[in-house]
């Protein structure tokens, strides 16, 4: 606010010395000219009077000449007067009008307002670096999560989509460039609420230098940095980023699980999806001969992954020198003949994952063309391409945008949820599909709400209490708190208790105090299990089926009559 007063005091200067050197003037001279009253006699103004005069005349009230009819002098005076005063004022009313249109107090009162609803928030929430294709994407799922956000972002037009986005919170969110350290701070680096920063800007130096800031001004905030240099990754790497995303690295990754392992990849997309939507079908890539066309950082990680899976694959590379390509045939992949030369017709799957989306899309019309079974994998750059690809209908589009985004979602709806998919990467495809099953006769085919809780006397003050008297198990805590011998539609993932990790606890596992257990199920099941846990009279209905009254009154009334049964 201090910051806005002084802008307009700024702008407004020569208005108001204008103003007041004038009106002084007149004024001084309206005091100063003699007039004569109706007796006859010499009269002046006092200071005050010509001030009063001066002040209507000016603003163009016009009163009349009071408390006499002036003399000649006093009406030429009041003539000159008149001119001398009106325009400035006049002057100073444009010049408020264009201040209040300038586009730095705009922006001032902008700021204001923004470091004021962060300043309000009451609850955890995170800061969110741009809001291009993978900030928005994310934003709207931790929007379903029930998470608050905070959002900055370089270009106004996003920021408009933004606030023509039905989200269930107010969002908070600024125009600026987030590597400005003030930005950040105006964001509420330093807000105890402030549970972590994701850098998602399309700019890998800018994500380093907001990473960077972050890590020096709070270090104890989580940072989720976008990197599609390993240079940069390196960079985040040694300062301490928490989470580095590189989306060509994870794409590959992704790939080889839906090969090799589709029920770990489908349960990894379920579990970080956003709540409510439907499950896309999987699809299984098929097993045998591919070529991969181009082997820069999105080819590399393919190519590496494929074999991995012992995947023979074969390269097709316009610049191998600059690559680092040993073995690969030398071209765009766009010519019939480097595809014929790829044994395209041999092959069940292609790869088209130059930087050139229209590149990459002739590629794989010419090839489907040779050999129309082909298993397509597409990559996608630029997001005005969306209609094309979307009517190319490739088997698999590889959107950067969406695989950061649930991989951030994995991160910041719980640290216990990346822990769980970690660890669902080392069971077997069987287990996988087991639970997948598991979820879908629980919670159905959308995507479920994933939570955690932790048993302590801040988050679940009737369950600690009760454990210090008695044993209570898993299953206890997900009966219905309205029909206890009913159970909620919950599927615990994962009990973490002393740092050990234990998957898919049975429903009679005992819980301790600390334990920190990772649940997956409807959204109503989660706001109801979070308050059942935090209330004794909830709990003990659950638990022992009894009914305890509201009032203390009430409560007295039950024990006097329950003492009387007892000795009759």
């Amino acid at each position: 606010m201090n910051n806005i007063l002084f802008l307009i005091l700024r702008r407004m200067r020569l208005p108001i010395i204008a103003v007041i050197v004038s009106y002084t003037i007149a004024v001084a001279g309206m005091s100063l000219v003699p007039g004569v009253d109706p007796d006859g006699h010499p009269w002046r103004l006092s200071i005050f009077e010509a001030f009063y005069v001066i002040s209507y005349t000016a603003t163009t009230i016009g009163f009349g000449e009071v408390p006499y009819p002036y003399s000649t002098a006093q009406r030429m005076w009041m003539s000159f007067s008149i001119y001398l005063t009106v325009i400035p004022w006049f002057y100073a009313i444009g010049k408020i009008i264009t201040l209040f249109q300038d586009p730095g107090l705009r922006q001032a009162f902008t700021t204001s307002r923004f470091a004021r609803e962060v300043n309000h928030l009451m609850e955890p929430f995170y800061i969110v670096c741009g809001y291009g294709e993978t900030g928005s994407l994310l934003v709207r799922a931790l929007d379903k999560n029930e998470v608050r956000v905070v959002v900055i972002e370089l270009e106004q037009e996003r920021i408009n989509e933004l606030e023509l986005e039905d989200y269930q919170f107010d969002i908070p969110n600024l125009c600026a460039d987030a590597k400005l350290p003030e930005t950040l701070l105006r964001a509420g680096l330093k807000n105890p609420m402030c549970q972590g920063v994701a850098a998602l800007t399309n700019d890998d130096h800018a994500n380093l230098a907001i990473a960077v800031a972050v890590k020096l001004i709070s270090p104890e905030l989580r940072v989720l940095g976008r990197a599609e240099t390993e240079q940069t990754a390196s960079n985040m790497a040694s300062f301490g980023t928490d989470h580095i995303i590189n989306p060509y690295t994870i794409f590959g990754d992704h790939l080889a699980m839906e090969v090799h392992a589709i029920g770990t990849y489908l349960l990894h997309e379920w579990l970080t999806g956003v709540p409510g939507e439907s499950l896309k079908s999987p699809i299984c890539p098929p097993i045998g001969k591919w070529i991969v066309c181009g082997y820069g950082r999105f080819g590399r990680s393919v190519v590496q992954n494929l074999e991995l899976e012992h995947i023979v694959t074969t390269i097709i590379e316009a610049d191998p020198e600059r690559t680092g390509c040993k073995e690969c045939i030398v071209g765009n992949g766009t010519e019939k003949e480097t595809l014929q030369q790829a044994g395209v017709h041999e092959a069940v799957g292609i790869v088209a994952g130059t930087n050139d989306d229209i590149n990459n899309l002739s590629i794989v019309m010419t090839a489907r063309e040779m050999n129309p079974d082909l298993f397509v994998v597409l990559r996608k750059n630029k997001r005005f391409n969306a209609a094309l690809f979307e009517h190319f209908k490739a088997d698999i589009t590889m959107e950067p945008s969406d695989i950061i985004a649930h991989e951030c979602l994995a991160n910041m709806i719980s640290p216990l949820l990346a822990q769980f998919l970690s660890l669902v990467r080392l069971q077997t495809n069987v287990w996988a599909n087991s639970l997948i099953q598991r979820l879908v006769e629980t919670v159905g085919e959308n995507v479920p709400e994933t939570w955690a809780i932790s048993i302590t006397q801040e988050n679940t003050p009737a369950l600690f209490h009760m454990l210090a008297h008695e044993p209570i198990t898993l299953a206890d805590i997900l009966r219905n708190p309205h029909h206890r011998e009913t159970s909620l539609p919950i599927v615990p993932l994962m009990i973490l208790r002393n740092h050990q990790p234990l998957l898919l606890p049975e429903a009679t596992t005992p819980l301790e105090r600390g334990d920190r257990i990772l649940f997956c199920g409807h959204d109503n099941a989660k706001s109801t299990t979070t308050y059942a846990l935090a209330d004794f009279k909830t709990m003990r209905y659950m638990l022992h089926d009894q009914q305890l009254a509201d009032s203390w009154l009430w409560r007295q009334i039950k024990r006097r009559k329950s003492a009387h049964n007892a000795s009759v």
